[in-house]
């Protein structure tokens, strides 16, 4: 995940950290995936799947729970 630190927000352009991995279900069909979280100084919390095989960046549905 090293390629994480390089990333950006895609919000306001500065440099995300990774902080979580979460399990969560997916909606398309009730699956159990692994999403990373991403964010921005606790400003902007993004996610995507840990697999990398659904799309990019998406905002994280309850940033609360990492921004801290």
């Amino acid at each position: 995940m090293s390629d994480e630190a390089t990333s950006l927000c895609p919000r306001c352009g500065g440099p995300l950290t990774t902080g979580a991995m979460v399990l969560c279900g997916r909606k398309e069909d009730g699956r159990r995936v692994c999403r990373v979280v991403s964010r921005r100084d606790g400003r902007h919390v993004w996610w995507r799947g840990a697999d990398g095989l659904y799309g990019g960046l998406e905002p994280c549905p309850d940033p609360k729970l990492f921004a801290g």
